[in-house]
């Protein structure tokens, strides 16, 4: 009898994104080698807003060669955006720190079941060898083509095991095709990297001459996101992952490595990484925005591919941001920040926190929006608690106020030229890791820096110098009427009056508009003044119940 279960599999999560009109299907056929990762692509580069971006399904896929596939493949089905992200973890956006920190604090042990969907065809021994055999059979797409030098998984739930506590760790890394039966594995190996990473060092110090592993392929998504949340360590992401999806996950014991899987996956790929052998991978392009050149990495042994009969091979789009694996950490981590400041830190006036995503990987920029008037203590408690929260984000965290929009750069720009003396508001902080980049070599030794930028309002000042709200909805509604260009309104694109702003000058501006001008001429000519430098401030009056005709 089949268990039941509380959380969806891959197809049941496709066929959501197709109801919720999030999935386009595309049948004609696409080369996996030099059009599919381009193609998704275009709607990260060519102007398209986040919520009109889908996850694309390919259902006739060929390579470089001509060769056709057996399955299809899927790119942006976790994270396309907010909102395929949002119906994969089935909460909103509002929610998702509640969902991740209740997952976190109470964890629901997962269940060992007897046989699973991933295995109803199994590939092992002399199957697994020959061109279109074994890994060669798996529409793997390039990357980034024109620079990659071999397909590369990339939505991956890599799973070791620690050989003294026997937890399973699941992370998310590259591993590049090199034979029908071998790939290499680059884990992150930087202080505080991969929880695989930290098994294989024990592996080699137990003097182990090859580890298991195994790599799924599309993985339930309540299971696929846990894998790249860098969870404490120790903890078992399926503890969590059914947490949240409020009941266990099924696994099931591998065919030939002694760990365990998760039953509903679409294709797991068993093996054992060499402990004492390291191969070049790459190049590849990497998310931090350049092409990680060739470096050795944990070569892999495939002992045995299993599969569910009706497979959909996933592939991440990755390389530079924004893309679906920085969507992946933004929608999450936002919130985590945020919790963090206002919560664990217990800075209230802390509003809002944006992880600068283009170009820049999340990881680099930080926009800490603060309330108006927040104590200047407390503006640099969040920009002190935002750089420290995690090692491999921060290098440049930014205070401004609720009128700048932290997505807009040019926005922010504005409030460092005009609110931020680099005198006064700036800090630079030593003895900071490099983090995830592009420069590699030596990278233990390297140090980098964290600067500070406090970008608030010092002082009251004036309305930002764009019409009000009203006048710009007018306009634009006549725009539309005469056939201009489509608009895509950036903002700021009107101004809301807040700031230093009197009710005398509210009520000259209303009169001005309505073509009484001359009435506002009269008025301040009652002010005329001798012995003055011209561009002195002129401080309106505190009128009384009888100066109606000043106001």
């Amino acid at each position: 009898m089949t268990r039941p279960r509380a959380y969806l599999d891959l197809h049941e999560h496709l066929a959501l994104l197709e109801k919720a009109g999030l999935l386009l299907t595309v049948d004609r056929p696409i080369d996996k080698d030099s059009q599919m990762h381009p193609l998704v692509r275009w709607q990260y580069v060519g102007g398209i807003e986040e919520k009109d971006r889908k996850a694309f399904l390919f259902n006739h896929v060929v390579d470089g060669r001509g060769r056709h596939y057996p399955f299809p493949v899927v790119v942006g089905a976790l994270a396309a955006s907010a909102a395929v992200y949002c119906l994969g973890m089935q909460t909103s956006a509002e929610n998702m720190q509640k969902k991740w920190d209740e997952a976190t604090a109470h964890p629901i042990a997962p269940v060992v079941v007897g046989q699973g969907v991933c295995q109803e065809v199994v590939i092992q021994g002399e199957a697994l060898c020959g061109e279109g055999n074994g890994l060669d059979r798996l529409p793997i797409p390039i990357s980034t083509p024109g620079f990659d030098s071999a397909p590369t998984l990339t939505a991956t739930n890599v799973i070791t095991k620690d050989p003294d506590s026997g937890i399973h760790n699941h992370g998310t890394y590259r591993a590049a095709l090199k034979a029908t039966d071998r790939l290499v594995i680059r884990m992150a190996t930087r202080t505080g990297g991969a929880g695989g990473y930290r098994h294989y060092l024990k592996h080699q110090k137990r003097g182990d001459l090859k580890m298991p592993c195994a790599i799924v392929l599309g993985a339930p998504p309540l299971v696929a996101y846990v894998a790249p949340m860098k969870l404490p360590v120790d903890v078992d992401e399926m503890g969590v992952a059914g947490a949240l999806a409020g009941g266990p996950i099924h696994l099931v014991k591998a065919l030939t490595v002694d760990l365990l899987v998760p039953a509903e996956a679409e294709i797991v790929i068993e093996g054992y990484l060499d402990t004492q052998h390291l191969e070049p991978e790459g190049p590849f392009g990497e998310s931090h925005g350049h092409v990680a050149l060739e470096e050795y990495n944990i070569p892999m042994h495939v002992t045995a591919i299993t599969h569910r009969k009706n497979a959909v091979i996933v592939s991440y789009l990755s390389q530079v941001t924004p893309s679906e694996s920085s969507a992946i950490k933004r929608v999450s981590y936002e919130p985590m920040f945020l919790a963090h400041l206002r919560q664990s830190l217990g800075i209230r006036s802390v509003k809002r926190v944006k992880l600068h995503e283009r170009l820049t990987a999340l990881r680099r920029i930080i926009i800490i929006v603060m309330e108006n008037n927040a104590p200047r203590t407390e503006i640099w408690r969040a920009l002190q608690g935002a750089s420290a929260f995690r090692a491999d984000c921060g290098k440049f965290c930014i205070a401004v106020n609720e009128d700048i929009d932290p997505e807009n750069s040019d926005a922010i720009f504005w409030a460092m030229a005009f609110r931020m003396n680099p005198a006064e508001d700036l800090q630079v902080i030593r003895y900071r890791s490099p983090g995830h980049g592009p420069e590699r070599e030596h990278e233990a030794e390297r140090e980098d820096a964290t600067l500070l930028m406090d970008a608030t309002k010092k002082e009251q000042l004036p309305p930002l110098a764009l019409p009000k709200e009203q006048y710009m909805v007018e306009a634009g509604k006549i725009w539309d009427e005469l056939g201009l260009p489509s608009r895509h309104a950036q903002s700021p694109w009107f101004s809301s009056g807040e700031g230093q702003w009197s009710e005398r000058w509210e009520a000259a501006a209303q009169r001005a508009v309505n073509g009484q001008y001359l009435e506002n001429g009269k008025n301040s000519q009652l002010f005329l003044k001798k012995g003055i430098k011209p561009e002195t401030r002129f401080e309106p009056p505190v009128l009384g119940d009888g100066d109606l005709s000043l106001k």
